[in-house]
């Protein structure tokens, strides 16, 4: 089941629902460059379980690209924005790099929609800001296509895109589908991003996973995030930057045992 919503401000979000109706609500938030297909692995497992509501973040995907810049603040309160529309009370979440941004600020200011939180490759700050300027103008002089070859490096291991070129297409294809204003404007979401401070107020039970050759978000900036929320607990993997995707096994085994409490 899919549909759009369209939000306060006219933005219009794809969404889609898999699983049994009546079962607990798991909504899933993607990362930059991709849409809400990069959860396929996850999906044959977590739809047995829990009815999952997946959606393209503003920017992404089928959803509306609107001017930007946007803001961390502003993607998390489209997901507010989501969950009001389709009636949901509290939902368990999980989002990957960007996602997990938005996750880190629905904690914070609206901890009462969620039940379980799960921040997987992620960070309370990016800086220095000057990379994100440079990326911003690349994207804009040439496009997305531009850097599709150099993110799927950073994404993933040498290793894993040798032996496993059918996993790395699909989401090379999702980078080079995405809208150059949404890409754009979500990159400088993330660099004006530094939600540190927040992390003490995030009350949720949560569950924080990195990848020990992540090179985008690095390990250390998952220790962080566990030093900084309040009971939060740590889960290593042996991947880079899309940890669901290269160990999607272990990913997902995680998610489960966390989430099903």
């Amino acid at each position: 089941m899919a549909d759009f919503v369209t939000l306060a401000d006219g933005c219009r979000l794809h969404w889609r629902f898999d699983g049994h109706e009546g079962a607990p609500v798991l909504l899933l938030s993607n990362s930059l460059g991709t849409d809400l297909d990069m959860w396929a692995p996850q999906m044959p497992v977590l739809s047995q379980h829990f009815r999952v509501l997946r959606y393209d973040s503003r920017g992404h995907g089928a959803s509306d690209a609107p001017a930007g810049p946007y803001s961390i603040e502003q993607l998390g309160r489209d997901v507010l924005g989501l969950i009001d529309a389709l009636g949901l009370g509290k939902v368990r979440f999980a989002g990957l790099s960007k996602g997990g941004m938005v996750g880190q600020w629905l904690g914070a200011h609206a901890p009462d929609r969620l039940s379980h939180l799960v921040l997987c490759n992620t960070a309370a700050e990016m800086a220095p800001k000057a990379p994100w300027d440079a990326r911003i103008a690349l994207v804009r002089a040439q496009g997305v296509a531009s850097i599709v070859d150099a993110v799927v490096e950073r994404w993933f291991t040498e290793p894993f895109r040798m032996a496993h070129p059918e996993a790395i297409a699909p989401i090379a294809a999702m980078l080079r589908a995405t809208s150059t204003e949404g890409y754009a404007a979500c990159c400088a979401a993330v660099r004006d991003m530094d939600q540190r401070a927040l992390l003490p107020r995030i009350p949720l039970p949560t569950l924080v996973i990195g990848g020990t050759r992540d090179p985008a978000t690095p390990i250390a900036k998952s220790h962080e995030l566990v030093n900084g929320i309040p009971g939060a607990t740590l889960v290593e993997l042996d991947a880079a930057h899309l940890s669901n995707v290269e160990q999607a096994d272990a990913f997902t085994a995680a998610l489960l045992t966390f989430l099903k409490d």
